[in-house]
């Protein structure tokens, strides 16, 4: 857990930090019956920071959400999936501040308290009868309890097989502190912002500029670290709201137990992002890129990003083919400096290459490695002392077949 410590919270969800309700349910946008339309309220106005997609194209809830989160604070977020309402227009505009005025009626707050988040096909309008017939329909459907988050949590799945969920407590002014989250994320999944909607809930009082860095600190080593198929969504959101509820003296960077909070608030965001990258469309296995030995950290991401989004590595994760020379091709290419005498690469605990020079393993231990459901390369370029670790998943056959059919 590190040197400050935190407790892991098993069965804890977005509804387990104090003041939160959560619920979801179908309105119709997906052909299936599962979940599409959900919501999270917290019962005070909560402070609150957010960090969107690089994509040049935003789709038009994430316009909506940047003007709510102008003064920093949000009490509501209402969510869809099944569509993106993403390059929709004026009319996409339109839908999403329709959203956001229905939502704040039927959850009883402010309109500038509420985010809008969308995920789905891109290009289509909304339906919004059905979305605001949805919307009409939260209220009863809020709880407290883990049904209530357990419904959010489906209602904003797409591809996704499993749902995304953490929860950890702290001690902070020696009081217990809660901070929870929930994601969704399978396809379009390149981060920077993370291509994915991630939400964090937590009962902490801290000041939302201390918020609003520590979010963004947060997703550099966690979200903006993985990658699936390499591509930046239009929607991507991450959103934290901080109730305050706990008691606790208002966190910031000089607080004496800041270390602690923040260790905690990273480890939310690195387990939400490992498990978008374990759940990639068609992903058999995560994989893991541990780079050391760089000449900056900055480096050692560069470099490891590389090597997990390299389709060539992931096929050979795939086919459980140790063939080490994908790996230290992408390594080469990262535009970052190298030694190209002095690399390791190690797959597991299986040495493949050291000083840049190649090492006889066995290959039937390798080949039984690589077949586990979890793979680990370990990249030693001893150079520097920058480090990295990046996640992603293997490319397998049913990752073409699931987008070549997405829109049917």
């Amino acid at each position: 857990m590190g040197k400050v410590g935190f407790t892991v919270v098993h069965e804890g969800n977005i509804v387990t930090p104090r003041g939160f309700t959560a619920g979801g349910l179908h309105c119709g946008l997906k052909n299936t019956n599962r979940n599409d339309i959900g919501a999270i309220r917290c019962e005070v106005e909560a402070t609150a920071a957010a960090v969107y997609t690089t994509n040049v194209f935003q789709a038009a809830p994430l316009k909506v959400t940047r003007e709510s989160l102008t003064d920093g604070r949000l009490q509501a977020i209402v969510v869809n999936s099944g569509n993106a309402n993403a390059c929709t227009g004026q009319q996409g505009e339109q839908d999403a501040y329709a959203m956001r005025s229905a939502a704040a009626h039927q959850l009883g707050v402010a309109e500038s308290d509420v985010a809008v988040a969308s995920t789905g096909v891109i290009g289509e309008n909304l339906k919004m009868d059905r979305v605001l017939g949805g919307i009409s329909s939260l209220p009863e459907r809020m709880s407290e309890a883990s049904d209530g988050a357990e419904q959010f949590s489906q209602a904003i799945l797409t591809t996704d097989l499993v749902k995304k969920e953490a929860c950890v407590s702290v001690e902070v002014d020696g009081v217990t502190v809660h901070i929870a989250g929930a994601a969704k994320g399978s396809g379009m999944i390149h981060p920077n912002m993370a291509t994915m909607l991630a939400f964090i809930t937590c009962d902490a009082a801290i000041g939302q500029t201390a918020l609003h860095q520590l979010l963004k600190q947060a997703t550099d080593t966690s979200f903006n670290m993985i990658t699936v198929d390499g591509d930046t969504s239009t929607n991507d959101m991450l959103i934290a709201m901080a109730s305050g509820l706990a008691g606790n003296s208002e966190l910031n960077v000089e607080h004496p137990d800041w270390e602690a909070f923040a260790e905690a608030f990273t480890y939310i965001c690195r387990e939400l992002a490992k498990a978008i990258a374990r759940d990639g469309e068609g992903a058999t296995k995560l994989v893991e890129v541990s780079v050391s030995g760089a000449i900056s950290d900055a480096s050692a991401q560069a470099i490891a990003k590389t090597v997990i989004g390299s389709s060539l590595v992931k096929s050979a994760v795939f086919g459980a083919d140790a063939n080490w020379g994908r790996i230290i091709a992408a390594v080469g290419r990262a535009g970052e400096p190298v030694n190209p005498d002095t690399v390791d690469i190690r797959l597991g605990d299986i040495i493949v290459l050291s000083q840049s020079s190649p090492v006889a393993f066995d290959e039937a231990e390798a080949l039984s490695y690589l077949r586990g459901d979890t793979v680990q390369i370990i990249v030693d370029l001893h150079h520097g002392n920058g480090t990295a670790t990046a996640w992603g998943c293997d490319l397998t056959y049913d990752y073409v077949r699931i987008n070549a059919a997405y829109r049917t």
